[in-house]
């Protein structure tokens, strides 16, 4: 069955059946969204009761429904200011150092910073020997993707590519998977350094939207690179505001400098992330940094 469904991934049209999935996610027909609306709420066990709208037939789409809004109190942010906090509900895919320009994606597989970040060699160098996560957002999570630190936004990058399926069987089998499907990348400077955020499209994701540049996919064949740096009015977040979403799913990578950082220990594949929660800690450089003697 594992071959078959790695199979099916290449010979599916892809950006077809993304295109259309997204048409009937965006219906308003009531007979068509809230029929399978409650269905997809009793499927997967969604807690609506942290929604802000708590009746999952009120919203104006299956998307909408989908990204909506949580509860003013439903994810507090640690706001210790050392902390990097989880930008997604979900789970942790993988997480550790990058080695030698290359991001580990699951037992035998890896693909280059430099292709993730759409072949940018003086972006990849910032992030050479810093450290990654992978956060996957399954059907059932908050799907609006938020800032693990505070940052200025110096770049956004949209990178055109393939809509595999992003799960554990597609990981270990599908070569340079995040490296290769659609997905848009975010730089951010913040006061440890640069950080990036990259949110992975995935077979029938419509979308992906920015906060400060709204839907971002589909998009023409080429990369497209927009420049922030310049522009009068910066666009700055603070941590745990939101930046993005993901109409029907998929994954955040989230990338920071070398030496300015350290995930926590007890993180590892498989681990559950709660938006907002400490996923991270910053390095201290003046206290690591032995005292001279006087």
């Amino acid at each position: 069955m594992e071959k078959l469904f790695i199979a099916f991934q290449y010979l599916v049209p892809q950006h077809l059946l993304s295109r259309l999935m997204g048409k009937i996610a965006n219906s308003q027909r009531k007979w068509l969204k809230d029929p399978f609306t409650r269905w997809f709420v009793d499927r997967f066990d969604i807690d609506m009761s942290e929604a802000a709208e708590e009746d999952p037939c009120a919203y104006a789409s299956f998307n909408d429904f989908f990204t909506r809004a949580l509860k003013e109190d439903a994810r507090p942010i640690d706001h210790n200011e050392n902390s990097i906090v989880f930008p997604a509900d979900g789970a942790i895919s993988q997480l550790g150092d990058i080695q030698h320009g290359r991001i580990f994606q699951a037992k035998g597989q890896s693909y280059s910073t430099l292709e993730l970040l759409g072949g940018a060699n003086d972006l990849a160098a910032e992030f050479n020997d810093g450290k990654f996560a992978t956060v996957y957002l399954s059907p059932k999570d908050y799907h609006r993707v938020h800032m693990p630190r505070a940052g200025k936004l110096r770049s956004m990058i949209h990178v055109p590519g393939d809509l595999f399926s992003v799960n554990e069987t597609t990981a270990e089998n599908v070569p340079r998977l995040f490296a290769r499907n659609e997905r848009v990348v975010c730089v951010f400077d913040t006061d440890i350094g640069p950080m990036a955020v990259v949110l992975v499209g995935a077979m029938i994701v419509a979308s992906i939207e920015t906060v400060w540049a709204g839907q971002i996919t589909p998009q023409l064949k080429q990369i497209v690179r927009h420049d922030y740096d310049q522009i009068i009015d910066d666009i700055t977040l603070d941590k745990g505001e939101e930046m993005g979403r993901f109409k029907l799913g998929s994954t955040a990578i989230v990338l920071f400098a070398k030496d300015t950082m350290n995930w926590q220990e007890e993180l590892s594949a498989g681990s559950p992330t709660v938006m907002g929660q400490e996923m991270g800690q910053e390095i201290n450089q003046t206290n690591s940094e032995i005292s001279p003697e006087a």
